[in-house]
């Protein structure tokens, strides 16, 4: 496969594509409150694989999208001149810091959200930057690995001083302590997970876990067409945007995911 980006998608737009060893479903649309989409998303073949990215800017007066595209555009590059083939992790990192470094250039004060995931041989690890999230589950809903934001509200859950719930409809949900685009980012690498066939992992903006229960993702997108699934997942996240029921959580935003779902081996 060729590399395929995705940048200012203000219209709603649902792509698949067929890559090494499984299929991705990408989702991208601008919050109804936005005038510009700051999100971004890359699909990267790899050597026995695929990377796929998402990205979230922030800051203002179209500073946000500038630093996603900068972010994105930035690993590309690393990893289409990268001399050794067999050292994705490695190049990875190398971009995301290069990322950094080309967003702090732009001298907007923007800054950008990060989620990666190598699908490899089999194999998958997830390295991330803020809150934009990683997720992996088996068939029957099963979580194998999941990311935690660098947030206030994500580390006040793990602490045990609030619940999921709670985090959900915290004032402060929307605050970040680690981005791209600062000095002192830190990239936070996940575990080497198996990936087995019908696995599925997820990769998201905040707009999509700010809007939808963790639970109500995995039942959604576990099984079945995996672009059906992100559609209808699309759709709540939407509709929760704009018209949430008594007690769901709701909170407009840009939203843009990766569906990735392991083709059956034969």
């Amino acid at each position: 496969m060729t590399a395929w980006t995705l940048f200012e998608a203000d219209e709603a737009q649902l792509a698949r594509l067929r890559v090494e060893g499984g299929d991705v479903t990408v989702y991208s649309c601008k919050g109804p409150e936005k005038q510009l989409n700051e999100d971004a998303a890359a699909v990267l073949p790899v050597e026995g694989g695929v990377l796929l990215l998402v990205c979230d800017g922030m800051g203002g007066h179209n500073a946000g999208e500038r630093a996603s595209r900068a972010a994105i555009e930035a690993v590309a590059s690393r990893l289409s001149s990268a001399a050794d083939v067999e050292a994705p992790r490695h190049t990875l990192l190398d971009g995301i810091e290069e990322a950094n470094r080309a967003v702090l250039a732009l001298g907007l004060g923007a800054g950008a959200t990060l989620a990666a995931v190598i699908v490899r041989h089999g194999r998958a690890r997830s390295a991330h930057v803020g809150d934009a999230a990683a997720l992996q589950m088996g068939q029957r809903g099963l979580i194998k690995a999941q990311t935690m934001a660098h947030s206030p509200t994500s580390y006040a859950v793990e602490a045990g001083l609030l619940d999921a719930e709670e985090a959900l409809h915290h004032d402060e949900r929307h605050l970040v302590s680690n981005h791209i685009g600062m000095e002192g980012m830190r990239v936070e690498i996940g575990p080497e997970v198996l990936v087995a066939a019908r696995d599925t992992i997820l990769l998201a903006s905040d707009g999509l876990f700010d809007n939808v229960r963790d639970e109500e993702v995995v039942e959604i997108v576990r099984k079945g067409d995996p672009e059906a699934a992100a559609a209808r997942l699309a759709k709540l996240a939407r509709r929760r945007m704009t018209d949430p029921s008594p007690g769901a959580p709701s909170k407009p935003d840009d939203l843009t995911f990766i569906v990735y779902r392991r083709r059956d081996r034969k």
